[in-house]
């Protein structure tokens, strides 16, 4: 059952988005992306609160993701990415991501704090970051 109300556009949307932004991590570190993806969707908090579709997500300015204005996000979504971008859609969740509103990828050491939230862990080259309790984002 989707957790995020979306249409057939939107999942290949996403599929595009989860393969331009992780693709060189694999389909693990693909999902995990898109579980930040989705987290943005659900969350009603800090940046999030006007995002309330996987379009507006993937599109948000400013803030939001850095694939979308390169060439290689605009191919078309391959049917693996799409079956990894309805696993994510329909809950699947895959930690450090599972509750990561954000990600960086680095070749050097995940730093503790990204602009007041903390590191909820990393996955090959990409650090994640989770809203603090206080925050109240509810995903």
């Amino acid at each position: 059952m989707a957790v995020v109300a979306h249409n057939e556009e939107e999942v290949k949307l996403l599929a595009r988005l989860m393969r331009a932004e992780a693709e060189g991590e694999g389909q693990l570190g693909m999902l995990m992306v898109g579980n930040v993806g989705i987290n943005r969707v659900l969350a009603n908090c800090l940046d999030f609160y006007d995002i309330r579709t996987i379009t507006q997500m993937v599109f948000q300015r400013p803030g939001g993701f850095e694939s979308t204005l390169y060439p290689y996000f605009y191919q078309a979504a391959r049917q693996v990415d799409i079956r990894l971008a309805r696993r994510v859609i329909n809950g699947e969740k895959f930690y450090p991501a599972d509750r990561a509103l954000w990600f960086y990828a680095t070749d050097g050491d995940c730093v503790a704090q990204w602009f007041g939230q903390w590191n909820s862990g990393r996955f090959k080259s990409h650090c994640f970051y989770a809203p603090v309790e206080s925050e109240q984002c509810f995903i």
